[in-house]
């Protein structure tokens, strides 16, 4: 893609969320979502491949269906309240019709059919700003509506947390198992985000450093599905005993910092007196954390059925620059020990 056009993009996206981010008009606030679609959108077809079109027409569906929700329900609270302002939501109506859109802007189970299909036909680097920048926006406009439908986002939470176990259990390509640990990580969020929405935002941001480190860790190695994963101790030595950390703090593991949010979450919701909620949440986690094992022991503790040495790829030396993960694997493996100053910043 031209340079020129490609940081027209990429201004488009940061555009797009920044409105979203300044605004407290929900005309504003649809604007700049609409922005940031318009903007991946070229970036997401860039390859010209059927498959990343039709990734693409599928983002573009869910996403206009989502926004046109979303205007249809802001302009409904004019109407019944007189006013637009994000922060004075009156009616439940309006309130509940937002709160769905945003779940299909963001993937939420269970509205979340379009994720694993469209991550599967983008290449890693698209399907990275898809799983994270992309979630910001309808984020930050979730987390202002208020008063929320405490019971609907409790049933979206706990729902993404179970759809997102079970939905990566039989899965081999690893872009879609990575939509589904996404859809789980936004479970967790929505669950605490009524009780404290400074530990929701924690967790996205933990979320944000482990997904960046997953994503360019494969495309570092050139992986796409499980089989790839078996044969990347040949290329990639050192990268190949890194994935397997990432994978488990993903999972949750301690004494990995993706153990972090999902201890600090459970606690919030036993204080609730949400204990149930709270263990049902917990054992989704054990879903998820079997198919970070099943590629772990894809890596780590199995050979590929190759009968000749010579189909091993051959170990060349990466042009590709390491210091982002460098820096991102380390801290999605190395944090757990500030625990207690996060919890101090996080959960005032």
């Amino acid at each position: 893609m031209n340079p020129y056009i490609l940081a027209t993009l990429l201004f488009g996206l940061g555009l797009g969320t920044t409105i979203t981010f300044a605004s407290s008009h929900w005309l504003f606030a649809w604007m700049g979502l609409e922005i940031n679609t318009l903007a991946i959108i070229p970036l997401m077809a860039q390859s010209h491949h059927p498959r990343a079109v039709e990734a693409t027409t599928k983002y573009f569906l869910a996403q206009a269906t989502a926004a046109a929700m979303l205007l249809f329900a802001s302009i409904s609270n004019a109407w019944l309240s007189g006013q637009w302002d994000i922060h004075q939501m009156s009616h439940p109506l309006p309130t509940t019709l937002i709160t769905l859109a945003l779940a299909l802007k963001i993937g939420l189970a269970p509205l979340h059919t379009w994720m694993p299909e469209v991550l599967q036909g983008l290449d890693l680097t698209t399907g990275l700003i898809l799983s994270t920048w992309q979630k910001l926006a309808p984020f930050c406009l979730l987390l202002q509506v208020q008063p929320a439908n405490a019971t609907l986002l409790l049933v979206l939470g706990i729902t993404s947390t179970l759809v997102g176990g079970w939905g990566g259990l039989n899965q081999t390509q690893l872009r879609k198992i990575l939509a589904y640990s996404s859809i789980a990580h936004l479970g967790w969020m929505t669950l605490v985000l009524q009780f404290s929405p400074s530990l929701t935002f924690l967790t996205l941001l933990v979320y944000f450093i482990m997904t960046f480190s997953l994503f360019i860790s494969f495309k570092i190695s050139n992986a796409t599905n499980i089989n790839t994963l078996a044969t990347s101790w040949a290329k990639a030595p050192a990268l190949t005993s890194i994935i397997p950390l990432i994978l488990l703090s993903l999972g949750g593991l301690p004494p990995l910092t993706g153990f972090l949010p999902k201890w600090l979450i459970l606690q919030e919701l036993t204080k609730q007196d949400l204990a149930p909620l709270a263990t049902v949440a917990a054992l989704s986690a054990l879903l998820s954390l079997f198919f970070y094992l099943r590629l772990s022991y894809a890596m780590t503790l199995t050979m590929t059925p190759n009968n000749l040495t010579a189909t091993l790829p051959w170990r060349l030396p990466s042009l590709q620059t390491t210091l982002p993960l460098a820096i991102a694997s380390s801290a999605t493996i190395c944090l757990l020990p500030l625990a207690p100053a996060t919890a101090a910043l996080f959960t005032w």
